[in-house]
């Protein structure tokens, strides 16, 4: 499952009528290596000149209920890429809301949809968009952003997702206007089962960039996940970690994996403890307009969240009576195991899950059959201090779409 890394290995693989098309096939690839500036924690995204390969569009393979657009559809649905169509920009590159019915293509589905297009001068490229590609085409779950399509036409690559009506989480975070606790603690809880898919899926897969930006809310609040370019698949057999260059956000990358570049499930584990400290307290993982001591959070916040009488005092002062003392404590109790310096002392995803589902105003903790969302147990679970040992048991949300293929 996932298969969102770069490794080569053979696939189930068949190609578009439209893509077999595409005048890539008569393009040369570029070599822009050289000319490549890294800026921090990139040191290994892919060279952003396009196309690659010929046998990259030869080998896009077909996943269900993804569609290839082309072009011309994309220019259609976002009006040519209008400047008041732009819903965003990150490191991929520009964001822009689209609508797509049948006027687009016979049989299509009414639907808002956002269309980001890659920046062929930034720092990311077909590699991202083929990571992308590969997660979301075969991955379904409530807490994961889903891919409705993609393009791939000359030197163009474009992926098509489901809108988000609200969103980024850092967007409505650091407001004026604080996110109550009930809805805060919802967030977290909804981004820790999307991250629980991708640990426990058949073959793990790491998202290595959880961060504010990178978790999008719908109309309801509900958190997904998006923005797969830097998925890494996680260690196999009697691999302990993955090997790589380092890549990321300063602020919430895990520091072993800073130091070393041993990239692990709990790396996802260290980035969410930073996200949950956020919420937790209104502030940013990293603030240069706070005082020294305070402009690195984690660094501001760890001291007191093992102090039970200063423990509330990283609070947002702005949430004052919307929580109770028991679930902040579990809340920040939780966060400081996330944020170990070692590894193997940060619970598992599926753990801060079993934490986080009783905290939930109204609700207890346990099963969430109620919702429909999967039951993410796993093999330990914090219990106030210390941990209880449990077997394993498989999430039966989070097979593949289709069967273990691959973008090459």
């Amino acid at each position: 499952m996932g298969n969102c890394g770069t490794r080569e290995e053979n696939a189930v693989v068949a190609a578009h009528a439209q893509v077999q098309q595409l005048h890539l096939l008569q393009q040369p690839s570029k070599n822009a290596n050289a000319d490549r500036k890294h800026t921090c924690m990139s040191s290994d995204i892919s060279d952003p000149s396009t196309p690659r390969k010929v046998e990259d569009a030869k080998n896009i393979s077909i996943y269900n209920d993804v569609i290839a657009f082309t072009l011309f559809e994309l220019e259609t649905i976002t009006k040519s890429f209008r400047v008041d169509y732009v819903l965003g920009e990150g490191g991929f590159g520009t964001v822009y809301k689209g609508y797509i019915d049948e006027n687009v293509r016979v049989g299509l589905k009414s639907l808002p949809v956002a269309v980001k297009v890659l920046n062929k001068d930034g720092h990311q490229g077909h590699r991202e968009w083929l990571t992308e590609v590969n997660c979301l085409g075969q991955l379904r779950h409530p807490n994961l952003v889903k891919l409705i399509g993609y393009c791939c036409e000359d030197d163009h690559r474009l992926l098509v997702y489901e809108f988000m009506f609200r969103g980024s989480l850092e967007n409505h975070l650091f407001r004026t206007t604080p996110l109550p606790w009930g809805t805060r603690m919802s967030i977290a809880l909804g981004a820790a089962k999307g991250l629980a898919c991708l640990h426990n899926a058949q073959r793990p897969v790491i998202y290595r960039d959880f961060k504010t930006s990178n978790i999008l809310l719908d109309s309801d609040y509900t958190a997904k996940l998006s923005d797969f370019g830097l998925a890494k698949d996680g260690p196999e057999g009697d691999q302990t970690h993955v090997s790589t260059r380092v890549m990321g956000t300063y602020g919430y990358a895990a520091p072993e994996y800073v130091m070393t570049g041993h990239l692990t499930a709990r790396s996802d584990v260290y980035s969410f403890g930073v996200v949950l400290l956020e919420l937790l307290t209104g502030r940013k993982s990293i603030d240069k307009s706070r005082p020294s001591r305070e402009q690195s959070l984690v660094d501001w916040a760890l001291p007191k969240l093992n102090d039970k009488r200063r423990l509330l005092q990283i609070i947002d002062p702005r949430l004052e009576g919307q929580y109770s003392a028991r679930a902040a404590h579990k809340s920040c109790s939780l966060a400081f195991y996330c944020l170990s310096q070692n590894p193997k002392a940060r619970p598992l995803m599926s753990d801060v899950v079993e934490t986080l589902a009783p905290l939930q105003q109204g609700g207890g903790g346990g099963s969430d059959a109620s919702s429909g969302l999967p039951d993410c147990r796993g093999r330990r679970r914090l219990t106030g201090n210390s941990v209880v040992h449990f077997r394993a048991i498989p999430n039966p949300k989070c097979t593949p779409v289709v069967p273990a293929c691959r973008v090459r």
